[in-house]
């Protein structure tokens, strides 16, 4: 038994050093995961973890907007089928939200994401735009797979703000069947994982080197030995067994307690200080979105409390609805309670960062 033990953490050790030497160094990082429970309940939770506050902000988007892709003379252009409840990145652009069909889109860190070049054969989407225009325009996974799949646009990227690094992300989609999506940029080209199978996400390497990584702990079995620290890999282990692990229950909150638990365990504690990772990222905040009652949780590391939206109270038409914002303050830090749409305040729309 002592043999065998040395033996497995001589392995795990050797797994370890693996995933580090494929994590870049430095990270802006993210966990995403999709909660299949009983009763056909579908929750995604998602961690947003920077290295300083994003200027984080809730809005409501109602039916109806005009939107341009914001690439130049070339641009996508469309109008809104969905209104949506969304959470922005310092208001210029969406970093996650649900619509009122109940599909659920997340963009998270990828630093290996390399996007086509823009040359004008297609229309250009800025990269502001892309969790946006899925949130605008499908209702299902299997909706948007089909049209993203032609390559309607070209993913323009720009600066992060008050950075010299090109923003680069990945996406996720999910929706009230179950269903998922991961889509990445890989040496200028679409990749597109789609299948119910694909509940967690997080940062580097790409998708298919995390589905590999995360096989090699499959097979030591959560119960045995789990992956501790914060890096991408190991968030990516220890969501993977939890989110298949928990109780699958067919009470809502337990269900919505049973999500938050999970993606609490793929934080990164506030304020961590690694030496040499002097830009590690702490988790900000995390979102939790329930697909079947059209609910959007939201808890900040700065506040006590989780409050929620419910998309059923919100008017989303397009001759009725308006934009309205919930300003979360300095670092999320202003305090909500309970179900809090109708604090939400009109608003002109912020405008999404292009070229």
């Amino acid at each position: 038994m002592i043999g065998f033990k040395r033996r497995l953490l001589t392995t795990c050790a050797g797994a370890l050093a693996i995933a580090g030497s494929l994590l870049p160094p430095v990270a802006d990082a993210c966990t995403r995961l999709v909660y299949l429970g009983a009763d056909n309940q579908v929750i995604t939770a998602r961690s947003m973890d920077w290295a300083r506050d994003i200027g984080t902000n809730l809005w409501i988007l109602p039916r109806g907007i005009k939107r341009s892709g914001e690439a130049g003379p070339n641009s996508a252009q469309w109008t809104a089928r969905y209104g949506s409840v969304i959470a922005s990145a310092y208001d210029i652009a969406t970093s996650d939200g649900i619509n009122e069909a109940g599909l659920v889109a997340n963009v998270l860190w990828l630093a290996e994401s390399q996007y086509p070049p823009f040359d004008g054969s297609k229309q250009g989407l800025a990269l502001s735009l892309w969790p946006q225009y899925a949130l605008d325009n499908f209702a299902t996974v299997a909706e948007a797979v089909e049209a993203l799949a032609k390559e309607p646009f070209t993913v323009v990227t720009d600066k992060m703000p008050g950075e010299q690094r090109l923003a680069t992300v990945h996406l996720s989609l999910s929706d009230a069947s179950g269903d998922s999506a991961i889509i990445e940029y890989i040496d200028g080209k679409q990749v597109i994982h789609h299948g119910r199978q694909y509940q967690v996400m997080t940062n580097s390497p790409t998708f298919d080197q995390q589905l590999a990584l995360n096989s090699y702990w499959q097979q030591i079995g959560g119960t045995v030995m789990l992956p501790g620290t914060n890096r991408a890999a190991d968030r990516f282990a220890r969501a993977s067994f939890y989110v298949g692990a928990i109780p699958k229950t067919p009470d809502p909150v337990e269900s919505i307690a049973a999500a938050f638990s999970v993606i609490r365990n793929a934080s990164v504690p506030f304020g961590i200080s690694t030496p040499d990772q002097p830009n590690i990222s702490s988790t900000r905040w995390r979102s939790v979105a329930d697909h079947k009652r059209k609910l959007y949780f939201f808890e900040s590391a700065l506040t006590p409390n989780v409050f929620w939206v419910d998309l059923t109270k919100i008017e989303f038409a397009a001759d009725k609805g308006v934009v309205k914002k919930l300003d979360l303050g300095p670092g999320q830090s202003n305090v909500f309670s309970g179900e809090v749409h109708d604090r939400f305040k009109p608003a002109e729309p912020f405008k999404f960062q292009g070229l």
